[in-house]
């Protein structure tokens, strides 16, 4: 590590509690008196290590000290494991590190997000983002036309004039792009349109609630 000669396992394993060891004492003392001395600096400086080693490790817990080495190659995939892969397929919420997640609770069998990634690809599976209710209707573009015709003049004292009632929405025309936002599914290739893909999707949760 940095600033460290002969840096070596045990050494980095005692920075490492050390570094929690200081945060805590720092977090007491702002406790009691609403100030410490110590901070990120400060540790950095007392250990020889840098900020951003500081940074990365004062959150950590003391089991997360111990260094974490690579265990060979991936693990080969029992066949249940890829059988929860290809159930979770079309399935909101079913991101890669969940569902390694529900491996590890049914068949025991522990893998790591990124396995479950590689498995999805050969399985032909891929991730889609899916607005549930998409807000582009005549009527919504219409009042979203009048709502910008209406706010063209408007100065920044007249916005912060502006009060919302109990019945004020302010819809999201498009989702975020998080990780978990994504269905991983496999679509035919006569879904070749995006209209073709949403409507597949509906038509799947429609079936699936009922």
């Amino acid at each position: 590590m940095a600033g460290v000669i002969n840096d070596s396992e045990e050494q980095r394993f005692l920075d490492r509690i050390r570094c929690i060891t200081y945060r805590d004492i720092r977090d007491e003392m702002i406790a009691r008196t609403g100030d410490s001395f110590i901070t990120r600096q400060w540790i950095s400086e007392k250990l020889h290590r840098d900020e951003s080693w500081v940074r990365r490790t004062w959150n950590k817990t003391t089991e997360e000290c111990y260094t974490q080495f690579g265990s060979g190659r991936p693990k080969i995939l029992s066949e249940e494991s890829k059988d929860i892969i290809a159930s979770a397929s079309g399935i909101t919420g079913s991101s890669s590190r969940n569902v390694a997640r529900e491996i590890l609770e049914k068949t025991g069998q522990r893998v790591s997000g990124e396995t479950v990634r590689r498995e999805r690809h050969r399985q032909g599976l891929k991730p889609f983002h899916v607005i549930a209710i998409l807000l582009k209707t005549n009527t919504h573009i219409e009042d979203r036309k009048w709502l910008a015709h209406f706010v063209a003049n408007w100065t920044e004292e007249d916005f912060l004039h502006m009060a919302p009632s109990d019945e004020f929405y302010v819809y999201v025309i498009r989702k975020p792009n998080h990780q978990n936002d994504r269905v991983w599914a496999k679509i035919s290739k006569t879904l070749a349109t995006r209209k073709d893909i949403v409507k597949w999707f509906r038509t799947r949760h429609v079936s699936e609630s009922s």
